[in-house]
């Protein structure tokens, strides 16, 4: 069973040792990306999603009681789509299905306007997230490239059937 757990800011420590993974297998595509000198990747500064009337929400993806993965959601507020800020399932867990079912659970919490943003050469990411939103939209979004060459994924869950 897959569950999203909201990360609450006493587990900002957990999280942050979470995505010291996904820092590690984003540096592939981010060359810029480096070990600071404690041998540690630069943490993300999580402050935003600890207020309690932020649109900015963190959540773990577990599957039974281990931590598999995270994602972090801004919240479409006044006519803006919500976005997937950062999205990592670990790798033994790949192509089992998770993280499709945790994606399209968070699709399905925030309703409304979706855009989902992939780096250019994130491959992988960009297969996934197309098939994911196919699947959950029935082939019902639009897909471009921005300034920067990213692939942009956006639907609109109100629209679905």
């Amino acid at each position: 069973m897959i569950d999203l757990i909201k990360v609450k800011s006493e587990e900002e420590t957990i999280l942050h040792n979470l995505m010291q993974f996904y820092i590690y297998e984003f540096s592939q595509y981010q060359k810029v990306i480096t070990l600071e000198n404690d041998c540690r990747f630069k943490p993300f500064d999580l402050e935003k999603y600890w207020d309690t009337d932020s649109p900015y929400h963190a959540f773990f993806i577990k599957y039974k009681e281990e931590y598999v993965g995270f994602a972090l959601i801004e919240e479409g507020l006044d006519g803006k789509p919500s976005y997937v800020e950062e999205y990592f399932v670990v790798r033994k867990y790949h192509g089992k299905g998770f993280g499709k079912i945790a994606a399209q659970r968070l699709f399905s919490m925030f309703e409304g306007k979706w855009k989902v943003v992939q780096i250019q050469n994130n491959y992988p990411a960009q297969a996934f997230w197309r098939k994911t939103i196919q699947e959950f939209t029935s082939n019902s979004y639009t897909e471009s490239y921005d300034d920067h060459r990213r692939s942009v994924q956006e639907f609109d869950t109100r629209h679905l059937t």
